[in-house]
């Protein structure tokens, strides 16, 4: 299965914008992941081992959580999106200042 990494993560992978793993589930291809690339677990794992709020994980442009979330089983044709939420902006800006 393909996963694409966002920009902003790609210097975890080695610039790669897409790895191919084998797994079962959405779990496995994270744990996958972050096995081969460590310094990405923690910037989509909390300490404890949860998937980060600001995480998002799609299977297929299907936001996991409404699905079966790290569970969420996978087919070698799926491709897996990781895409960190992105806030800013200023309330000035918001209004038009």
């Amino acid at each position: 299965m393909k996963v694409l990494i966002p920009t902003p993560l790609r210097q975890y992978t080695g610039r790669q914008s897409t790895v191919e793993l084998e797994a079962g589930s959405v779990d496995e291809a994270l744990c996958e992941l972050t096995t081969r690339y460590p310094e990405l677990r923690k910037q989509l794992f909390t300490a404890e081992g949860e998937l980060r709020k600001f995480v998002n994980v799609y299977v297929n442009d299907e936001d996991i959580r409404y699905l079966e979330r790290e569970r969420t089983l996978v087919k070698p044709t799926d491709t897996i999106s990781i895409i960190p939420s992105v806030a800013g902006g200023s309330v000035a800006a918001r209004r038009g200042f």
